[in-house]
């Protein structure tokens, strides 16, 4: 946004023959006096940066989405080899609908089911050693008998579908304690567990929309086969939301109509609202071509950058096209009135620029690798904007200026103004005239303020429902992950703490007995529903050495015992800890991952540890591994973020404040109603029961960056007007004629180009749509309002007694 200031103050200039070309500074000069180079050149850059364009990949990481500086998920990280299927892995439930007896023990189900995982098996990322599912060997069943322990596959060798080896299939299931975990409770459904790499046998990262889109199609051939598929993961999310951005991009059009039909309903000149959307759309072009160049991608959060790009873009334009029109309409010549508008804006509108960078700057400060790129992207495109919106789009109104009639309209409007016929904006001048009206302002806002605040103390960090709050509740994945969460009993939100010895430290009995009590805790918690580890396995196996007595259902101090007992857990179960028994998964299963949730088991873990010191040459209790346990992480960091950034942020914009006015008075009135903003959008939040999560972090730092700017709008032109001798009322009424209606456009303007993202098939998206066109839209209200009632108290006209100097400072 830029600062607008009274056209007057420029003579009228008709013949072009009257105005010197080598008046104004050395960059207006070279612009203006090499118009048409400077076209060339912008046309050739975007001829390429279009061709970049197409080289761009929409694709996602599942490490960057993750803070992996954190403590927790550098253990996951260093120990994610020992630990697999703890971390990105895929849940593939196949249920029988109505073939045969309607459940997993049918030959025609079975069958299905077999071709299914064997392509599943197949699949490009998939971790093949440890995919689990009752078709594969390495599912496996123990029992004790006379002579000891037996066990085999649970999927007989023999298998052949008849009804004697199905019965034999049914009896393995029992041995295996699969019901609930691999086999759902009603025993119409199975279960394929897939666990992926990051980076497949040829180093090429994983694509994950490359991988929903295969298995969608597996989706749809085996349900035409009449089999019922639904799959969960963090991969399957990615894919999902990575879809849904194919019609989001949808967005960008309607966003493109609602913004120039609010610029033709303000100015009615066509070409000159053209102008405005084609520069912004360069800007976009421009942006998302020098990704390329960087070598960065666009992903489901960075996305939506370009949305905010050209929003941004279209409120820069609107001021240089109102400024030239303004111009125009007084006979000067739409050159010079470019030229005049250049020397006015520019260097305002970098300034402006400056403070939208920095709401986008201190994402750089949150150490999730996804938010850098978001930062790095929107900076690119708030550079951008310098280029086509503050030089090229001049030049090119230099050219074409704006319709006769528009700049008649124009003129007419502003006579009207001058004259008092001003309509609701005459309004706004008491609260810089009456101390009533000021005072009334000023109480409304901090009874609002106190209360946002105390609403806002609600405010809960990480995912509030369950399922992927990526998603809408009824998208397919959640009604699928719902599925899943009430047929069985192991859920998909696992939180694992990782236990770490020496080489075969693991088979300890400090260390069993150690992981069993915290085990033991653990089970307290009502979100948690079961606990599983090497110690339970080794608990079983003991008294089934021992006749299956009760009374041996327990760790034993002996040495032998324990060795015997983790030998018999490695056949059946290899995952419970890795190869030299060093490293070894105590896992939670949870009922959800809510943010309450996460916290109390991280918390309850985090007690434990500190409690129970041990030797860390000896024993090591690491947090986190497993989805829930990623995640619990991960809100502990944007829970420290949010606090920084929002510190930054308000840092970086009162130093910026502070420059620009000069002034501290100044720079309060200006901050004040970000401040106020932000408390209610938090306060929106806890209403709308959104929690603060990596996708809604960026928000507020977002909008209190662009944001301020409607104080520089207003401001700037107050201060001057009172430098030079006006009356607080007079100077605001200036403002309020000069820039009021700009602001209010702007505000509206910004607010377009997000409010369609809240029809977005993704939440997180529709959630980020309708906090930012609430701060935009409020920010410009609070402006317009608060900043002539703070100016009463604060910049009252004693502090300007006698000021000439339009340069003086307060």
């Amino acid at each position: 946004m830029a600062i607008a200031t009274t056209s007057t103050e420029m003579p009228v200039v008709r013949d072009l023959a009257d105005f010197p070309r080598d008046s104004g500074n050395w960059l207006e000069r070279a612009v203006f006096n090499s118009r048409r180079t400077v076209l060339l050149l912008c046309a050739l850059a975007t001829l390429v940066l279009a061709f970049l364009c197409s080289k761009v990949a929409l694709n996602a990481s599942f490490e960057k989405m993750i803070p992996t500086d954190h403590p927790y998920i550098q253990n996951f990280l260093m120990h994610r080899q020992d630990l697999r299927g703890m971390g990105n892995s895929l849940r593939i439930v196949v249920e029988n609908p109505g073939l045969g007896n309607g459940t997993v023990f049918d030959a025609a189900y079975l069958d299905k089911l077999k071709r299914l995982n064997d392509e599943l098996f197949l699949t490009p990322g998939v971790d093949r050693a440890w995919v689990k599912s009752i078709w594969l060997p390495s599912v496996r069943w123990t029992e004790v008998t006379e002579e000891g322990f037996n066990g085999g596959p649970v999927m007989p060798d023999t298998f052949d579908g008849s009804p004697a080896s199905i019965e034999r299939l049914r009896l393995n299931v029992g041995r295996a304690n699969l019901v609930g975990s691999l086999i759902a409770n009603d025993l119409k459904s199975s279960a394929i567990v897939l666990p992926l790499l990051d980076k497949q046998s040829d180093g090429a990262r994983l694509d994950y929309w490359q991988l929903s889109r295969e298995l969608e199609a597996l989706r749809a051939k085996y349900e035409a086969e009449g089999l019922k598929v639904r799959i969960i993961g963090f991969a399957k999310i990615v894919g999902d939301l990575l879809a849904g951005l194919v019609q989001v991009a949808a967005y960008f059009a309607v966003a493109l109509v609602i913004a120039g039909l609010l610029l033709y309903g303000y100015t009615r000149c066509l070409r000159s609202t053209l102008l405005v959307l084609a520069c912004s759309l360069v800007a976009v072009v421009w942006q998302i071509g020098l990704l390329a160049v960087f070598r960065l991608e666009l992903d489901p959060y960075s996305m939506l950058v370009p949305f905010l790009v050209f929003a941004i873009g279209v409120s820069h334009g609107a001021q240089k096209m109102n400024g030239i029109m303004q111009d125009i309409a007084r006979g000067t010549h739409r050159l010079v009135a470019a030229r005049y508008t250049f020397r006015r804006l520019f260097l305002a509108g970098v300034t402006a620029l400056l403070a939208d960078a920095v709401g986008f700057a201190v994402l750089v400060l949150i150490p999730i690798p996804v938010i850098r790129e978001l930062a790095m992207t929107a900076s690119i495109g708030v550079a951008v904007l310098v280029f086509t919106n503050l030089l090229l789009l001049p030049v090119l109104l230099s050219f074409v200026g704006v319709s006769p009639r528009a700049a008649r309209r124009a003129l007419e409007t502003e006579q009207r103004q001058l004259a008092g016929q001003r309509g609701l904006w005459v309004w706004l001048d008491h609260f810089a005239a009456r101390r009533r009206w000021a005072a009334t302002a000023v109480i409304v806002a901090l009874a609002m303020g106190l209360g946002g605040f105390v609403v806002s103390l609600r405010l809960q960090v990480g995912d509030l429902d369950p399922g992927a709050p990526e998603l809408r509740p009824d998208s397919r994945y959640n009604l699928d992950n719902a599925y899943i969460t009430g047929h069985y009993a192991l859920s998909s939100d696992v939180f694992a703490v990782i236990v770490k010895t020496p080489a075969e430290g693991c088979l300890k009995y400090e260390t069993l007995e150690t992981v069993d009590r915290l085990a033991w805790e653990l089970q307290q918690l009502p979100q948690v529903r079961m606990t599983t580890g090497l110690h339970d396995v080794v608990r079983q196996i003991t008294a089934g050495s021992f006749e299956g007595n009760p009374k041996w259902l327990t760790i034993s101090r002996n040495q032998d015992v324990l060795n015997y007992g983790a030998q018999q857990a490695s056949v059946n179960n290899p995952d419970m800890f890795n190869t030299d028994c060093s490293v070894m998964p105590l896992v939670a299963y949870l009922a959800d991952h809510k943010a309450e949730t996460l916290s109390q088991v991280l918390a309850t873990t985090e007690r434990f540890i500190a409690a129970n010191q041990t030797d860390p040459a000896r024993l090591q209790l690491l947090p986190a591994a497993g989805g829930a346990g990623i995640e619990a992480a991960t809100n502990s960091v944007v829970k420290q973020a949010n606090t920084t950034m929002l510190l930054y942020v308000y840092a970086a914009v009162i130093a910026l404040c502070l420059i620009t006015f000069r002034s501290w008075r100044a720079t309060v009135v200006a901050v004040l109603p970000l401040v106020l903003t932000s408390i209610l959008c938090e306060a929106l939040m806890v209403w709308l029961g959104i929690g603060v999560k990596v996708a809604t972090l960026p928000v507020i730092a977002l909008g209190v960056g662009i944001g301020v700017d409607y104080a520089l709008y207003l401001l700037s032109v107050q201060l001057a007007g009172q430098r030079r001798g006006l009356t607080l009322a007079e100077a605001y009424g200036d403002a309020v004629l000069f820039t009021g209606r700009v602001v209010a456009l702007v505000g509206v303007t910004l607010a377009a180009g997000v409010i369609t993202w809240a029809f977005s098939p993704i939440k997180f998206q529709a959630d980020m749509g309708i906090l930012l066109t609430f701060m935009f839209l409020w920010n410009m209200v609070g402006a317009l309002v608060l900043i002539p009632a703070l100016s009463h108290f604060l910049l009252p006209d004693s502090r300007f007694a006698g000021a000439s100097n339009p340069q003086g400072t307060p």
